[in-house]
């Protein structure tokens, strides 16, 4: 496949997976809202077979901050995901190396720090609640985002000395 095609092909994945995450944030945010003001038979099922039934009944205020730690989790994956197809609307294959794309690359790597930062807290905290007898299931991935800002912070700057040399060619042509 030619690289044009491919890039098409991630964009649209990319755009698949935006709007599959911001369902998923929306109809958690609904869910959750509907658990905590209309009907606690929601918390059941608040999301494709998510159950936090147990910690609902266990105490109500840990309820709301783990719910609020998946809400955060997921809106800052749904905002990867539009960082990265802003990439996608900005870059130019003849000249890729510019600083808008280099600064998106590097928002990419912190808001991929920044969740499995906050994935690792909720991981954390989720632990903490189940020694405390709390009971329930939640994988949150945290290692993942770290690893993958790790990745994303190096290509940033790769990209950044990209720019530097692609200026530095254009100045002395």
């Amino acid at each position: 496949m030619k690289t044009k095609q491919i890039l098409t092909l991630m964009k649209i994945v990319s755009w698949i997976l935006f709007i599959g995450l911001c369902i998923k944030l929306g109809a958690i945010l609904i869910s959750g809202g509907i658990s905590l003001f209309v009907n606690e038979k929601a918390t059941e099922n608040l999301y494709l077979g998510l159950d936090l039934s147990q910690l609902y009944k266990f105490s109500t205020s840990y309820y709301i901050l783990v719910l609020s730690l998946l809400v955060s989790v997921s809106a800052l994956k749904a905002y990867l995901f539009y960082l990265v197809l802003k990439i996608f609307s900005k870059i130019d294959f003849d000249q890729p190396f510019t600083k808008p794309v280099a600064i998106l690359i590097s928002s990419i790597s912190y808001v991929s720090l920044w969740t499995g930062l906050l994935a690792y807290f909720a991981n954390n905290y989720c632990k903490w609640l189940l020694k405390k007898g709390a009971v329930f299931n939640l994988d949150w991935g945290s290692s993942e985002f770290l690893f993958m800002a790790g990745i994303i912070f190096i290509i940033g700057f790769i990209f950044k000395r990209g720019v530097e040399i692609q200026l530095e060619n254009q100045l002395t042509v």
